[in-house]
């Protein structure tokens, strides 16, 4: 398949900037590959397609407000540093990108919250990307919830606001290290996940740190040549156990959303079971693909041409996605990460 087979067009007005409240009020799209039927539900509908026995896989990643803003030595020049991974943690150095880079060379130093914390810049790496060394007093991730701000997607043309640091994170987060959300965890509450264990699904928690992959454009026709952004992921032996027995025992196993997908993808054995593990990926999912593990999959509305619709095409097939993007642009559902969410059965 080709790059264009994935562009649609999206009226500006559905792109969601704010979540709706509560949660999982959200409206869920439900595709069924067998019937190639599509419903309109609520989120708080989906204990109805879930059984005694079913699992539900999530990611525990934790968003961190990877957006500083700084001051560069002498000029004074405002500076963005957006934080993307910590290279070693005993000598604070972390990948970054920098805005305006023009200003940012090797050797300069920018400064933070009344100069108690800073950085240099110790190598060039892109033409935006840098690598920096922080010195700082205290914990460094601390300072950075301090002064931070929540990176917000580059199509929600609005600040980040103190609300987001929550709103832009899921109820069960945990694991620090992301800079995007995994969005279509973003739709749960913990009523919803209190509900779906009494009614006997067990939840399985993973971790991949969702990068700025995630908003990167494919920009190239033929999709074998795209390289996605390796993102760190874990899945624990008591996760996998949990997964296997739902496989082993018929039942289903729900991912909520493509980065658990990855991750289970990344991670699987010989007979199409979860297993133990941990590392990076840059497994690039598109179609066509056979899934080894999660035979439901929870998700957003994804932008045109991104890698994450492509793996839920490749999940729900090609022509019943691309009809339920038409369907939910028809019925004007709230698209990408503060939008509306889909179930594929």
């Amino acid at each position: 398949m080709k790059l264009s087979d994935f562009k649609y067009p999206l009226p500006k007005n559905l792109i969601a900037k704010e979540p709706v409240t509560p949660r999982d009020k959200a409206r869920m799209m439900v595709l069924n590959r067998e019937t190639e039927e599509i419903e309109d539900r609520r989120f708080s509908d989906l204990a109805h397609y879930m059984e005694k026995g079913d699992c539900l896989v999530v990611n525990e990643t934790r968003v961190f407000p990877a957006r500083l803003f700084g001051r560069k030595e002498k000029t004074n020049a405002r500076i963005e540093v957006f934080l993307l991974r910590e290279l070693n943690a005993n000598e604070g150095i972390w990948d970054v990108i920098v805005d305006p880079a023009r200003k940012v060379r090797i050797g300069n130093k920018i400064y933070f919250d009344d100069n108690r914390t800073w950085c240099e810049v110790i190598d060039n790496t892109t033409s935006r990307g840098r690598t920096v060394h922080f010195e700082y007093e205290g914990d460094i991730y601390k300072i950075i919830e301090r002064i931070g701000q929540m990176p917000l997607p580059p199509y929600i043309k609005r600040d980040a606001t103190e609300k987001d640091k929550e709103d832009y994170q899921t109820v069960y987060a945990r694991n620090v290290g992301a800079v995007a959300a995994p969005t279509a965890g973003l739709h749960f509450t913990k009523r919803l996940l209190t509900a779906l264990e009494k009614k006997g699904v067990r939840i399985a928690p993973v971790t991949l740190h969702v990068g700025l992959g995630s908003f990167r454009p494919v920009e190239v026709e033929d999709l074998t040549k795209h390289k996605m952004d390796s993102e760190y992921f874990e899945i624990s032996l008591e996760s996998a156990e949990i997964i296997n027995r739902a496989i082993d025992t018929r039942h289903h196993v729900f991912g909520v959303g493509t980065s658990v997908m990855r991750a289970l993808e990344s991670s699987v054995t010989t007979e199409d079971h979860a297993k133990l593990g941990r590392g990076w990926t840059d497994k690039f999912i598109y179609p066509p693909y056979e899934f080894r593990v999660a035979d439901r999959l929870i998700t957003n509305l994804h932008m045109p041409g991104s890698t994450l619709l492509m793996l839920t095409s490749a999940f729900g097939g090609h022509e019943l996605v691309m009809r339920g993007y038409k369907h939910a642009i028809r019925e004007k559902y709230r698209f990408f990460s503060y939008g509306d969410g889909m179930l594929i059965v």
